[in-house]
């Protein structure tokens, strides 16, 4: 119920289509795309197959918007439990454990395109009332959730970036307070501040905090294309990707407190665009994957791999190309990729030199010292001149484009489009899969 860029192929954030193919098609052909697009994302079939590979929980991320409209803020739009209640229940009938996680927050929990906001300002963090209504959504999806015992917990806010790494205390107390008054059971999964990678100012908070589990995500440069060199797990990169994993749990170590990965996992090669490179990527991702799963073996970390479905680049699953979205989407993926307008996993290759000039300009004017800004290091310079300039600015000019590849669908064709999601038209990352599978068996045999 969080749809992101990367995964189902528009540009920019999710509320600019949305608008976008509301202005081409109408309002009643845009929700029945929108709301189709969510029924065939995850049906039985997939909750089925996903059991099948031994894994027993599911992280559920969902956007704000479902649950109330930023222009009627906390008055709770019962719909937004349709498609929630109904992944949960299909999880449950197959044994499958889900986490919800709460993947957007009012003004932009974070800097980055998924926190929904069409900016790289996280103004949750600046606007109390933004901050308010995250509370008051969490205390309705408490109450509707509560004694619901297929729920393994709640993910309050994902990947929370705040500049003082102290008001995060403060929004978490209040979260805390509100959920457990009306459901004390259900354990709580906070993230770390910094995209889940930073808990070095959480000090003491946690004697305040019962059930509580603390999520790192924990991605590793190895498996995208900016790596630094091929992977061959080698022991600096064994020893590399170990204390990065490390880092971002030493806070928990060090007061015995329980650590899950709430998201890792690398991206893949595709033969459309790295050609007969593909096969070669993807042996060192799997063989990243691989040694990850060594690390998080060795300490019994349970983990949720991000992510499940998508059009080709990261998903256990993925669409078919031979399928009508596809088909209708085909040239318009191929200059998203070209253009480098996803900040997830982009290889800026073809127009690294375009924006070169305004990196030195940069560089040349700006102090070094003055250059590194929050969320630096997570973010370099260039990282920030890309989202702000070709994830923010270019792909804004491509979501009316996008919308465009709608008009003139009749209900019936529509429905075809989004029906591309289904299971049955999806292929399988067998690799991956096979890997995950043999995983499991392993740590249930342990």
């Amino acid at each position: 119920m969080n749809m992101e860029n990367f995964i189902s192929g528009y540009p920019g954030c999710e509320f600019q289509i949305r608008a976008a193919l509301s202005d081409v098609v109408g309002t009643q052909k845009s929700e029945l795309f929108f709301d189709k697009f969510l029924e065939y994302f995850f049906q039985d079939a997939d909750a089925a197959f996903f059991k099948s590979l031994g894994l027993n929980c599911i992280r559920l991320p969902f956007n704000y918007r479902h649950f109330e409209d930023d222009m009627n803020p906390r008055v709770l739009k019962p719909e937004g439990f349709k498609h929630l209640d109904r992944v949960i229940d299909l999880c449950a009938k197959h044994g499958i454990y889900t986490i919800l996680d709460l993947h957007t927050a009012p003004g932009g929990q974070n800097t980055d395109w998924h926190a929904d906001a069409g900016t790289h300002i996280a103004n949750f963090w600046t606007h109390k009332d933004f901050q308010d209504r995250i509370v008051w959504l969490w205390e309705e999806l408490a109450k509707h959730y509560v004694g619901n015992t297929w729920i393994a917990g709640y993910n309050p806010l994902n990947e929370p970036t705040d500049p003082y790494h102290t008001r995060i205390i403060d929004v978490y107390d209040r979260l805390y307070g509100a959920i457990r008054a009306i459901d004390p059971h259900h354990a709580l999964f906070l993230d770390g501040n910094t995209f889940a990678s930073d808990f070095s100012h959480f000090g003491d908070a946690h004697k305040r905090w019962e059930n509580v589990a603390y999520s790192i995500h924990d991605y590793s440069v190895f498996g995208f294309p900016a790596a630094p060199e091929p992977y061959t797990s080698t022991e600096v990169q064994l020893h590399r990707l170990r204390r990065s994993y490390e880092k971002k749990r030493q806070w928990m170590d060090e007061r015995g407190l329980c650590v899950w990965n709430g998201e890792w996992g690398p991206v893949y090669a595709r033969k459309e665009y790295e050609g007969e490179r593909t096969d070669a990527i993807n042996t060192e991702r799997y063989q990243v994957l691989k040694d990850q799963l060594a690390i998080y073996n060795k300490d019994r970390l349970s983990w949720s791999i991000w992510l499940y479905k998508d059009i080709g680049f990261q998903g256990m699953v993925f669409v078919s190309r031979e399928t009508p979205y596809m088909t209708l989407f085909k040239d318009f993926l191929a200059k998203k990729h070209r253009l480098a307008i996803d900040a997830w996993g982009a290889d800026d290759a073809q127009v690294r030199d375009v924006y070169k000039p305004l990196v030195d300009l940069i560089k040349r004017e700006v102090k070094p010292e003055h250059q590194s800004l929050y969320p630096a290091p997570v973010w370099k310079l260039t990282d920030r001149i890309g989202r702000l300039s070709r994830n923010i600015l270019v792909s804004e000019f491509l979501v009316q484009e996008w919308a465009e590849h709608f008009r003139g669908k009749s209900e019936a064709e529509i429905d075809e489009i989004a029906r591309s999601f289904s299971f049955e038209s999806c292929l399988h990352r067998e690799g991956l899969n096979k890997i995950l599978t043999d995983n499991a068996t392993l740590v249930k045999d342990a």
